[in-house]
């Protein structure tokens, strides 16, 4: 499997859990239940895990840090330059 193909598809499905259930904890109870369930998923999973040195343990909270911390960096831009 591509390696920039996975890395894109699952960012798709951590941002999509993200925004659709509005609660970390709750789209990270659920991704842990679809990757349970879907050998697939887990082994791509497992794969973007290792490509961006996470645990399988705390690679979607990983993701969910760096999400977060992307977006408020776009707000304080914009706030900085309403400042100025």
């Amino acid at each position: 499997m591509n390696v920039l193909f996975i890395m894109k598809e699952i960012t798709e499905i951590f941002t999509s859990l993200i925004n659709q259930f509005g609660s970390l904890e709750i789209a990270e109870a659920e991704f842990k239940r679809m990757d349970a369930e879907d050998p697939e998923l887990h082994a791509a999973y497992v794969e973007w895990c290792h490509e961006n040195g996470s645990s399988l343990r705390n690679g979607f909270s990983d993701f969910c840090d760096e999400y977060i911390e992307s977006h408020n960096s776009v707000w304080e831009s914009l706030t900085d330059y309403d400042e100025e």
